[in-house]
């Protein structure tokens, strides 16, 4: 660890990036979704802290194994509908800072503006954590 976490030792940044990361659930979205989300970017950042966390609210909901490890082969398997599968889509191209218009559109196809918004604000905040994360090397709890 290079530092503290600036996330739990700045004043006010630990409730302000919870509460973003929060308020994608006032839009309707599945809770389950959003932790594969959360998963999957946290797999493309390499978050160890992140990839940890994630797989254990996941199984602590009952998602089936199945569909937490196969997070990183989606495109491969079986276990996500059409949805989720637009969903991944997204998340992988706003980590790379690059959405094209077809999975733009495809996620539209999926879901609702304010559902669309709170993918968006989902897939930011994770990368958030996990630039912070592994930046200062925050290790597994």
């Amino acid at each position: 660890m290079r530092i503290a976490n600036p996330i739990m030792s700045l004043p006010g940044a630990m409730k302000a990036l919870l509460d973003l990361s929060a308020s994608a659930a006032n839009t309707g979205l599945d809770a389950d979704l959003v932790e594969l989300i959360c998963l999957r970017v946290s797999i493309m950042n390499g978050c160890g802290a992140c990839i940890d966390y994630h797989s254990k609210l996941l199984r602590k909901a009952n998602v089936t194994d199945e569909r937490i490890y196969a997070v990183a082969g989606w495109r491969e398997v079986p276990y996500y509908t059409d949805a989720e599968k637009a969903a991944f889509a997204l998340a992988e191209e706003m980590t790379r800072v690059h959405v094209s218009d077809a999975v733009w559109n495809e996620a539209a196809k999926h879901y609702s503006e304010d559902q669309l918004a709170g993918l968006t604000i989902a897939i930011g905040a994770i990368n958030l954590w996990n630039r912070i994360n592994v930046a200062t090397q925050q290790k597994v709890a």
